[in-house]
């Protein structure tokens, strides 16, 4: 089986980061390929950000030139996995909706800890687009931004650990999500110090994508998700086939 697990962003060091947290998880026999776009922004914190990373990954994943059975969307709350559904016969799991159907299996109520607080706006907007709102306690900003996170880890993790006790002594929530991609790997630090399960949105979705897969299951192509009509698109594919 092969996954590939495409960043949003054009940081290279956080895509080694996303895919080897991914590896980490994965079932014997699953092939792990992380993937990098092609254009866009080193990291995404905003909408104008978002949607050009739906863009890219939309790109990059269209132009891999090898087969793969499923996709990981490794941006918390980031716009395009809808795209990808129309474009891709194989399963399509964004880390967002992973991780909060996942932490629903662990508690009644679950937080989202993330990074700058304007993307706080952007996962609410998704979770409620998904139908998993309901569940969700609070979604709370560490305060650090998104390549903060390479650059001081301990510090990340304190900030993380802040807001994440503060969602389960004030918001009462009982799971933890990590809402970001840049977040992967710290999920047991995080339980450590909370008490907590801490659920990782990188894991979660390989998790996910492999349930899928070896059920046969793929998204349904009967109205929403349906492949685009035959059209002149000016200017598709942006750029070329990689591997």
């Amino acid at each position: 089986m092969r996954i590939l697990v495409a960043n949003v962003n054009t940081t290279t060091s956080m895509t080694d980061s996303i895919a080897a947290q991914a590896r980490s998880v994965a079932s014997p026999g699953t092939e792990i390929i992380g993937i990098t776009p092609h254009f866009g922004a080193e990291s995404c914190e905003g909408n104008f950000e978002s949607y050009l990373a739906a863009v890219a990954v939309m790109d990059a994943v269209s132009n891999y030139a090898e087969p793969f059975d499923a996709v990981i969307q490794a941006g918390y709350g980031e716009h395009g996995r809808e795209g990808l559904q129309e474009l891709l016969d194989v399963p399509v799991v964004d880390i967002t909706e992973a991780a909060a159907s996942t932490a629903m299996f662990l508690g009644y109520k679950y937080s989202v800890v993330t990074t700058l607080d304007r993307a706080v706006p952007l996962i609410e907007d998704r979770l409620k687009l998904a139908g998993l709102d309901a569940r969700c306690a609070s979604v709370r900003a560490s305060g650090l931004a998104v390549l903060e996170l390479e650059e001081d880890p301990g510090r990340a993790v304190e900030s993380i650990v802040r807001e994440s006790e503060l969602a389960v002594t004030q918001d009462r929530a009982e799971v933890i999500v990590l809402g970001c991609g840049g977040m992967a790997g710290l999920n047991d630090k995080v339980k450590e110090r909370t008490g907590v399960p801490v659920v990782d949105g990188v894991a979660a979705a390989v998790t996910i994508a492999e349930s899928l897969v070896r059920l046969g299951l793929s998204t349904s192509k009967v109205r929403t998700y349906a492949s685009p009509r035959p059209k002149k698109v000016t200017g598709w594919p942006i750029t070329g086939p990689s591997a």
